[in-house]
């Protein structure tokens, strides 16, 4: 017989917005029969746990766990997990299994809630952030910087025997914030795709729009800095440094079917990378600034019919096909391992823009691993 599921967890602790994460208990959500019971074996550092932290976006609930970008080994699951009706591929995960957990781990998951029902369950008006979340019964979601996680399985995804953990860790959120709309809007054989940042998403954003198929590439920066990364180690096709070539938005005009901005700056310029596109081309926002983007003018849109869109994290069925690309692919982020008791210089480096271009912390025996 099973001990009784634990009320207390020990992880990486934010008590407010300016002190260090402090090791101490919290008090996951209570473990209910639909959920799954994992011990954190890597987590990655997104963008989205440096603004959390600091409530950049918005007051954040303290205390708090950040961390969505979770791997690790199952070890308990409820009991109406292998029967569960919203997930088939929930219902197969076993004890023991490698399993990953993103962004999300919440919805309503109702047949009247159009997004739900149409698979599109980040975009549901209910919700639930894997940290800084609310579940249903009010208890709180805590993330994976911990020795341990628990949440709702639909949420949980096997991890391809091809991926090596460390590696597939960003691939939860980064990869399938990149992904997801490279897919819904058609990259493949036959279009041109512009990237703009070359960092933790863009850098994935490069790679996923190579393994998916596109005709060219072109990586867009700042700088000159990282065209190497860019162009030899990530495959891109071509580079455009923004801040260093003249003209820039003249010279490579109608280019290009797609736009991925992957930056999170506020004073970009809008405008001119809508330049780029051609007639009916499509530019996605997934970077997501503090502050508002630029003012854009009205002609900008209408004289090409572009269009102007954002999008959020993925599905779970986006996670699943994504996984699935990566390990057929080869598609890899390119990480720095980190130990989990120091998180709090790889949250610094991580807002400094040191990481190249993903830190993923690792906890306890996975260390003896390297």
């Amino acid at each position: 017989m099973s001990s009784p599921p634990a009320k207390e967890f020990k992880g990486w602790v934010a008590h407010d917005a300016t002190n260090p994460l402090k090791f101490t208990t919290f008090t996951p959500k209570p473990f209910t029969e639909t959920d799954i019971e994992i011990r954190v074996t890597h987590c990655g550092i997104c963008g989205t746990d440096v603004h959390t932290l600091r409530s950049g976006w918005a007051p954040t609930d303290y205390p708090c766990v950040v961390g969505h970008e979770i791997i690790g080994i199952v070890e308990r699951i409820g009991t109406a997990v292998p029967t569960l009706p919203s997930s088939e591929a929930s219902r197969k995960i076993q004890i023991g299994d490698r399993v990953g957990i993103g962004a999300q781990s919440g919805a309503c998951l109702r047949s009247d809630c159009e997004a739900c029902a149409d698979g599109e369950e980040s975009y549901c008006a209910r919700i639930v952030g894997t940290y800084n979340g609310r579940y249903a019964d009010k208890s709180k979601s805590y993330g994976g910087f911990a020795e341990k996680w628990r949440g709702p399985a639909h949420f949980v995804f096997k991890i391809p025997d091809g991926l090596p953990s460390a590696e597939a860790a960003p691939l939860l959120c980064a990869g399938v914030t990149v992904f997801a709309p490279l897919k819904k809007y058609g990259v493949g054989p036959g279009k041109t795709v512009g990237i703009v940042g070359i960092g933790g998403l863009g850098h994935l954003g490069v790679l996923f729009a190579k393994a998916l198929g596109a005709d060219r590439v072109v990586a867009i920066s700042r700088s000159s800095n990282k065209k190497a990364d860019a162009v030899q180690g990530l495959g891109a096709d071509a580079f455009i440094a923004t801040g260093e070539e003249k003209g820039w938005a003249k010279k490579h005009s109608r280019s290009l079917d797609v736009i991925l901005s992957t930056v999170s700056g506020g004073d970009m310029p809008f405008s001119q990378y809508l330049r780029l596109l051609k007639r009916d081309g499509t530019f996605i926002q997934v970077g997501a600034p503090e502050e508002p983007l630029p003012q854009l003018a009205a002609f900008a849109l209408i004289q090409k019919g572009v269009k102007v869109t954002g999008s959020n994290i993925g599905s779970p069925e986006d996670i699943r096909q994504m996984l699935q690309l990566a390990a057929q692919k080869r598609v890899l982020p390119w990480i720095q391992k980190r130990s989990m008791e120091d998180v709090n210089a790889a949250l610094v480096d991580m807002h400094d823009g040191k990481a190249r271009y993903r830190y993923v912390l690792q906890n306890g025996e996975e260390q003896a691993k390297l």
